[in-house]
């Protein structure tokens, strides 16, 4: 009889996997970090090949392992939602979720598949628009929760800031549009926090500079960088392929970092609502983990 396959092994294996760290994982999955450990070598032993490799400190999956993760996904959300099938008490219902597109492409995936792996039942409708428009949509009762760019001066008190990175210049990888006298810049609307903290860091450095192109769309904006028309900020989430990073020693100032808040709505309340605001929240921390490995 071929051996069965430990499906608590295996949801640990998983949050190893996500959280880059037994430590983490251990307190994801209410163990202590011994008794991981041991459900890992015995998963090794039921598999019959070795799935960690250590580096340093730290454990990395080898190529089997990377293997057995995508299996491992697989049979856990097929375990959780077949028991969601059969639970009557399982959240159901409507979210409206509101995100800036400077971070969809990068925190959207990760927040949306796991709260559908939780929560198989709930309908959710993405709002992609700036942080000012999100804002007045909340105030209008039109979402239930968003994540935006945190303004202190603006802080509405119903923030939570979730995410720290630090706010960097850019320009294409193949042109050198960062060296010409007058830099060309490729900005967000006036209101923009970013595009204020570009132009007052650029003025006091003595920089000259002009904006050519001016848009609240990232994709826009992202195109005048990469095809060497401008120079831009973005945060180190926000990066693209195409893009270089302009530190000081290429001449450019520092910049204030950039903080990323959770708000809720100020009117609605439900377990739906605090439900998506912890995957919003451990899913970021999992993107954290995942950058600082890249």
């Amino acid at each position: 009889m071929a051996p069965v396959l430990d499906l608590d092994q295996l949801r640990t294996f998983v949050a190893i996997a996500e959280s880059g760290s037994f430590t983490r994982a251990a307190d994801a999955v209410h163990k202590t970090q011994s008794a991981v450990s041991m459900q890992m070598r015995r998963l090794e032993e039921r598999i019959g090949r070795p799935i960690f490799s250590r580096d340093g400190r730290q454990s990395r999956l080898t190529e089997d392992g990377e293997r057995l993760l995508a299996y491992a996904r697989r049979i856990v959300q097929l375990n959780d939602e077949t028991l969601a099938a059969f639970d009557e008490h399982e959240l159901t219902g409507r979210l409206r979720f509101g995100i800036p597109d400077d971070y969809a492409d990068r925190f959207l995936p990760e927040i949306l598949a796991r709260f559908a792996r939780s929560n198989p039942r709930v309908e959710v409708t993405v709002l992609c628009q700036p942080t000012a428009m999100l804002i007045d949509s909340l105030k209008a009762g039109e979402l239930d929760a968003a994540i935006i760019t945190h303004v202190p001066s603006k802080a509405s008190g119903n923030e939570q800031v979730v995410r720290r990175e630090p706010l960097l210049w850019v320009t294409s990888a193949r042109h050198s549009a960062h060296e010409v006298d007058v830099l060309p810049l490729a900005l967000g609307q006036t209101t923009c926090c970013w595009r204020v903290a570009a132009v007052d860091a650029l003025s006091n450095a003595g920089r000259p500079h002009r904006v050519l192109y001016s848009s609240w769309n990232s994709t826009a904006v992202g195109a005048a960088v990469t095809a060497g028309l401008a120079v831009s900020v973005l945060p180190e989430s926000a990066l693209r392929p195409g893009m270089r990073v302009l530190s000081e020693s290429d001449g450019f100032p520092r910049l204030p970092p950039c903080e990323i808040s959770l708000v809720r709505s100020w009117q609605q309340n439900s377990q739906l609502i605090d439900a998506l605001c912890e995957h919003v929240v451990s899913s970021l921390d999992n993107l954290s983990v995942a950058m600082a490995a890249e």
